[in-house]
């Protein structure tokens, strides 16, 4: 299956590829700043499994370092439409199976129905109607990003129909009408932005984050990587960024992130893979939390 196909991305590198380009990582000599001044660009894209993939690492860097560094949530522009054939992929349904292999290697729940039962046309919408949600709410639109995402990959809603972003946004807090307006004015120049600004840096792939410090030094990690990759860039630009210690109760972790699956709560607890599916199912008969399972796998959610 060819790296051309955007929406089939490659498990050994973590990347969903636009384009059959291998970018190479780029290191210079850094400056040091003990200022909150590593800004970090993250491109991504709402229907990216890589970048689901990626969230216990991004939940765990922003708990660790959210002192030293500011993300700012750029759009990628996954998949236009279905105007191609490549690699074989075709259609909707011929990612489907594909979604499910990589949920199993990320340990993230992902259900490939989604392409069987209503598939998606475009990831435009749903990026479109995030950088809406960013001119109103910066924090809510990461709540809105997270929510479209569980939707989509957990609970096989289509995310370029309006009434279901409509949802995810209502669920978060935001103003829908708002959100509506904004989604067919303004928003679509933001998210023209990202692109052009995505294609000035070379992006051909998500996930991909640069972390930039203020004398515009950056560390570029590509693709879906262990923690370290993350942590390291931070400190290879500030080797002074001290990292924040955080309460590990499961308790204080629902209360940051109100859903967590088994993989996200291991890696933000440090507890052992199996003894934390083992703790968040005993906590669901508890009635503690409530649990969404799909073939793939199960989320976690404050009640």
């Amino acid at each position: 299956m060819s790296k051309n196909n955007p929406l089939i991305c490659d498990i050994e590198t973590g990347m969903c590829e636009t384009a059959d380009t291998t970018a190479t990582h780029t290191s210079e000599n850094k400056v040091s700043s003990d200022k909150k001044a590593i800004r970090v660009i993250y491109y991504t894209d709402p229907i990216c499994s890589s970048c689901w993939g990626i969230e216990p690492q991004l939940r765990k860097l922003k708990l660790e370092y959210g002192n030293a560094i500011d993300i700012d949530y750029r759009m990628g522009g996954l998949l236009p439409d279905w105007s191609y054939n490549s690699g074989g992929i075709s259609s909707p349904a011929d990612v489907a199976s594909h979604w499910d292999e990589v949920s199993l290697h990320y340990d993230m729940p992902i259900d490939g129905d989604l392409w069987l039962e209503d598939p998606m046309d475009s990831s435009y919408p749903s990026s479109i109607a995030f950088k809406a949600a960013q001119l109103q709410d910066q924090q809510k639109a990461i709540l809105f990003m997270r929510e479209m995402r569980e939707m989509m990959f957990l609970e096989k809603k289509n995310l370029a129909k309006w009434e279901n972003m409509a949802k995810a946004a209502e669920k978060v807090g935001l103003d829908v009408s708002q959100l509506k307006s904004n989604f067919e004015g303004k928003a679509k120049d933001l998210f023209q932005e990202d692109l052009k600004l995505g294609q000035e840096l070379g992006v051909r792939g998500f996930p991909t984050m640069f972390f930039v410090d203020e004398a515009g030094n950056q560390e570029i990690v590509y693709g879906t990587r262990p923690y370290a990759f993350y942590e390291m860039a931070i400190l290879k630009l500030n080797p002074n960024a001290s990292k924040s210690e955080y309460s590990k109760k499961w308790e204080d972790l629902f209360k940051i992130y109100p859903s967590l699956t088994a993989k996200e709560f291991s890696e933000l607890s440090g507890t052992p893979r199996a003894d934390s599916e083992t703790l968040l199912n005993e906590l669901s008969e508890q009635g503690s939390l409530s649990k969404f399972t799909t073939k793939n796998g199960s989320i976690w959610r404050k009640k």
